[in-house]
C-alpha cells in the first residue's frame, strides 16, 4: 500500500506545488480572458468580418453609383447635343 508521504500531505499534488498550480491557473484564466476578448471583444474577428462585409457593399455600391452617373452624363450631353470633349457655355451670359 501506498500512503501519502509528508511532502504530498503538505501541498504537493502530481509532483507540482500548489504555488505552481496556481500560477498555471492564473495563467490559463487570463489566456481565457484574452482568447475571449480576441474573439468577441471590440477589436475581435467578429467585427473584423463585419467591416469586411461592410467594404465590399460599399465598393459594390460606388461601382453602381460610378455606372449610374457615367450613363447620366452621356444622356446629359445627348440632350445638350455635345461631344465628348466639348465645352459647356452658359448661354445666360451678356
Amino acid at each position: 500500500m501506498h500512503f501519502l508521504s509528508s511532502k504530498e500531505s503538505m501541498g504537493e499534488t502530481f509532483g507540482l506545488s500548489l504555488k505552481v498550480i496556481g500560477v498555471i491557473l492564473v495563467v490559463m484564466i487570463l489566456f481565457g480572458v484574452y482568447l475571449i476578448n480576441v474573439l468577441f471583444g471590440e477589436n475581435s474577428l467578429t467585427v473584423l468580418n463585419a467591416l469586411q462585409e461592410d467594404k465590399e457593399s460599399l465598393s459594390k455600391e460606388a461601382f453602381d453609383l460610378k455606372s449610374e452617373n457615367q450613363r447620366l452624363q452621356k444622356e446629359f450631353f445627348e440632350l445638350k447635343q455635345l461631344q465628348p470633349g466639348e465645352v459647356i457655355t452658359d448661354d445666360f451670359k451678356e
